[in-house]
Order: structure tokens, then sequence, then C-alpha cells
């Protein structure tokens, strides 16, 4: 997880993440209120049992987003990372070196990197485990294509790490008209043995049959939220292992607040559920819980 060190609404990726307000807040308190919503989300985490590497921006990079790790870099059981293209310019400089030292560091083995970042050059993007929501366990990539998510980036990510991918559009409503979700794991999270989904945002059918399909032939339970949950970032979850081997379902305060009790009994039937306050990162940011979190799957060093 990445410390803000000059959070702010980054104009750059406003023009298609509809999330994102600037709430009338200045650079500097937004700033500080993002600090501390993210000191406590670690400390949520770290109580649980979480192992948290927690790794400061540096203020000459000029990075509004880089709290959102997961975009540019993912890590993998075998050794591999992946580094992704980003679509603001302003957020490829969140890929420093110097951070995947000190996962190094951290007794974690990196073998190989596979570099997506060239094509940045032609103007495609596939912006990590925003764009691919990932069920390592069955090897399936779930991806709403989008501006920030090419359909020939997804295939050549599934063909380098093995994944068969899971390819449709997700929509939301802005100002009456239907556009692209910018990244899946906004509208959907998948577990061990469930996967919470907005099969609303699905317009096509054949494409929302055909998701359905591929959780269910997993033995996933189907938890579906609506548009106005996925507007507090309902679908923006992701399942952690704490101490003793507990499952928790992390989520910000806002997702929480906006689940029926039906959906919290049936999450909680899979897992328990762990939440915290983060409204200035989502106001602003138009990210939540599950973006903050770079999950490392990396092999430890013997």
């Amino acid at each position: 997880m990445i410390r803000p060190v000059q959070f702010r609404m980054n104009e750059q990726t406003a023009v298609n993440n509809y999330y994102q307000n600037d709430a009338g807040m200045n650079a500097e308190e937004a700033n500080a209120k993002a600090q501390r919503e993210f000191d406590r989300f670690v400390h949520v985490l770290k109580e649980i049992g979480v192992q948290v590497i927690v790794i400061d921006d540096d203020l000459k990079n000029d990075t509004p987003d880089s709290i959102f790790p997961n975009n540019w870099v993912s890590f993998h059981e075998n050794g591999d990372i992946g580094l992704y293209p980003m679509f603001a310019v302003n957020r490829r400089r969140e890929r420093r070196p110097e951070v995947l030292e000190i996962i190094e560091n951290s007794g974690f083995e990196i073998k190989n990197i596979v570099d997506y970042t060239k094509a940045e050059e032609e103007e495609l993007f596939l912006e990590g485990t925003g764009s691919l929501v990932l069920d390592r366990v069955n090897r399936k990539a779930y991806c709403a294509l989008s501006p920030r998510a090419d359909e020939e980036l997804l295939i050549e990510f599934c063909e380098d790490f093995e994944y068969t991918p899971v390819i449709f559009t997700a929509c939301q409503t802005v100002d009456q008209e239907r556009l692209p979700i910018y990244h899946t794991n906004v509208m959907m999270g998948v577990g061990e043995t469930f996967a919470v989904v907005c099969l609303d945002c699905i317009d096509d059918k054949s494409e929302r049959k055909n998701l359905t399909n591929h959780l269910k032939n997993d033995g996933k339970e189907i938890i579906a939220i609506t548009e106005t949950q996925v507007n507090s970032f309902a679908g923006n979850m992701l399942q952690v292992v704490g101490s003793e081997d507990k499952r928790y379902l992390v989520m910000s305060s806002a997702a929480f607040a906006s689940l029926t009790k039906d959906q919290i009994t049936r999450i909680e039937k899979h897992c328990a559920i762990l939440y915290s306050d983060l409204n200035t990162i989502e106001t602003l940011g138009g990210g939540s819980a599950r973006c903050m979190m770079a999950e490392v799957f990396l092999p430890k060093r013997l």
C-alpha cells in the first residue's frame, strides 16, 4: 500500500472516472484527510493479522493517485510481476523501481517482470487489477472493456499468465447516457466461494449470461448489487486472509452502509466483513478499498 503525499482529485483521470468529485477541497486539506483515512485503514488491516507493506510516495513525482497501486503492478504466485500501461500520463510516474526493491527486501522473490507499458505509445491501456478481476484459483480474468482496458492487451495478459478471459462491457448512467465503467473492480469482486457483482451494469444479455455461467460453474455464490450500491463502491471489495487463516471481505464504510441485511448475511456465510472510512479517498479519487491494496502473491525468499 502506498501512503500518499500529494493526494488530490486528478483531472487527468476524471475524464472517464465519473465517480470523482472535487468536493471543494484544496490540495493540502485533501491530502491530510486522505492520509488519516489511509493510516486508519492500515491499522484496521494489521489488527486482524494482515501483513501490510506501507511505502511512502515521493513528493518529486507529483502523483495524486499513487494511493491506488494495484493499477500499475500485479504480483503472482510463480514469482512473475506485471507492469501495466496507464491511461493518465501523470499516473505512469507511479511505477517506481524502488517499490519493487522494497517488496524484495520484505522477503519476497521476484523472478520475472512482464512489462506491457510500451502499449502506452499506441494509446492502449490495461490498468492492472483495476481492469482485471482475477480468480487466481480457477485462472479466470474478468474484464470489462473500457478506454482503460484494451481487449488485445487482455488477451496478451491471459496468454502470458495462463488465464481464461471473461470479457464484457459494464456501463453506468451518466447524465442519462450509458457509458463504460472505467475499471472492472468497481462493479465486481471475486472471493474464494462467492462473487459480489452488479449484473445490472452489463446491458448485453449474452455477456451477462456468460459471466454468471463462469461464476456458477466455478461454484461461486453470486451476490448481486445495484448500480446505486456501485456508486457507494460496494463492488470495490477484496477478500483477504488474517491471523489464524480467517477470511475477511474488506470494503469501505460507505460500501458497507449501502448493503442490505440480506446481502450482509449472504456475505457473512462465506467470510467476515471488515470496513473502514475512506470518504475523502473515494470522493476525490474515485476508487476505494480494493484499489488501495496491491496484494502480494510472490513466493517467499528461502
